[in-house]
Order: C-alpha cells, then structure tokens, then sequence
C-alpha cells in the first residue's frame, strides 16, 4: 500500500471533524489546517493519532490548501472537506487504485449531494465532481482561485466510480451564510482580475443561475430543496457582484 497524507482545512468543525478524521483511518498521517477555531474542533482533533495541526489566518480557501499540500510528508494525498465523507466501497476502491502499475496522477471524485440529510438528485448537483486523491508533484491549487479552488494537474487524469457523500447543507441558514461568504470571495477574485461592476451583469446572471439551477438542471423536480438550492446559488452570484461593486469604490 502506498502512504498516503490525509489533509483537511478547517474552522469551526467539531461537529464534523471526527467523522471526516475516522475517513483517513488508511492514511499515515493527517494534516489539519485549521483557521483558529473557537469551539471544540481542536481538541477532538488532539485525541487522534498521527494528527499533524497548523493554525493559519485563514485569507482564502487556495492558501489554505496549498500549506497542507506543504506540509505532508508524502507525494500521495487525500484531501477532503469537513462535510464529505468517504464510504467503505469508495475506499477499498481509493486502495485498489493505488495499488495499480498504471496508476494515474490525479483523481476525480464524483460527490452525492445532501441537503439537512436529505439527498439530492439533480438542482446541478448531479455531474458534481472534484479532485480528491492525487500525487502533490503533478498538482497545485491555482493561487489566483479565492473560491472554488481550482487544482492544476501536469500529469494524467483518472474518475473513480464510487461517490464521495457531501453533506454541504445541515440546514438552510448555514448553508445561506456560507453561500454568502463565497460570492464575497469570488467578488474579490473578480476585483484582483480587473473585472468592472456593471448592474445589467449583476442582474443577468443572478437570473440566469437560478433558471440554469431550477429548470435546465431540474431543481424543479428535487421539490422544496431544489427551490432553496437554486435561490441560494443565485444569491451567491448576486452577492459576487455586490462584493465586486464595493471592491472598486
């Protein structure tokens, strides 16, 4: 079996964080980067082996992600999210992989969607996927991504069939705070890029997310959430617009 560093940034996650740190259980070290959590994240933390924490000021999702790749000893990573969690089928599929002659360089985990436990089936959530496992050699969070890190690989790209379980939303104001502080991000990002405010953008595409989220990715059909997912993508992107207005006065 080849070693393998399990990563993971956090704040404010002690409701999550042993579930996800019981997911690294295959791995030889876990690296926790952590934005000075105030509740008990930390000290659940503690009381596992092979936990390895750096507290860093958190600046934006790519910086934080980039310390942990710094910072595990070995070319092969698993990085998750507080929310995700892996199933028994994803990881003997995750050591299969590995064990491999022509193993590739990168792979990409399709996540099943849950909404306060409820599970989702389209709202765009259905062709949701992302790098998880991948050796840190051939890849590196683009620097200039603030949100919805983006990772570059030089090298080959694999999908494993297994889903990853995404519990994003454990309820709706969470989830509208946390959307919220996305479209902040991103507002910025567009600002360091040169992007202009204009009302008409602002407007347009708030409309057309909710229309792409509801009726052309069938949020329609995932009934009240679907409703609430695709008002809540709008509003990041309506917020986007709102943080990018204030970045240039």
């Amino acid at each position: 079996m080849i070693n393998i560093s399990g990563l993971i940034i956090t704040y404010n996650e002690e409701k999550n964080i042993q579930e996800v740190l019981e997911c690294f259980d295959f791995c030889d070290e876990i690296i926790i980067v952590d934005s000075f959590s105030t509740d008990k994240t930390l000290d659940i933390a503690k009381a596992n082996p092979n936990v390895k924490i750096i507290q860093n000021k958190f600046e934006d999702f790519t910086k934080q992600r980039n310390i942990a790749l710094d910072q595990a000893k070995n070319d092969w990573v698993l990085f998750l999210d507080g929310d995700e969690r892996i199933t028994p089928d994803l990881k003997a599929e995750i050591i299969n992989e590995l064990e491999k002659p022509d193993k590739k360089d990168a792979y990409y985990f399709y996540r099943k969607f849950f909404f306060a436990g409820k599970p989702i089936h389209y709202s765009g959530t259905q062709t949701d996927k992302n790098f998880r496992l991948f050796r840190k050699s051939k890849a590196r969070y683009i620097s200039e991504k603030k949100v919805h890190e983006t990772l570059e690989v030089s090298g080959t790209i694999g999908e494993l069939k297994n889903k990853l379980l995404h519990f994003s939303v454990s309820d709706y104001e969470s989830y509208k705070n946390k959307m919220i502080h996305y479209g902040i991000l991103k507002g910025q990002e567009l600002s360091n890029k040169g992007k202009k405010f204009n009302l008409i953008t602002q407007y347009s595409k708030t409309a057309f997310k909710f229309f792409k989220a509801y009726i052309l990715r069938l949020g329609i059909l995932d009934g009240k959430e679907g409703y609430q997912l695709s008002y809540l993508q709008a509003l990041s992107t309506y917020e986007t617009y709102e943080s990018l207005k204030k970045e240039q006065k």
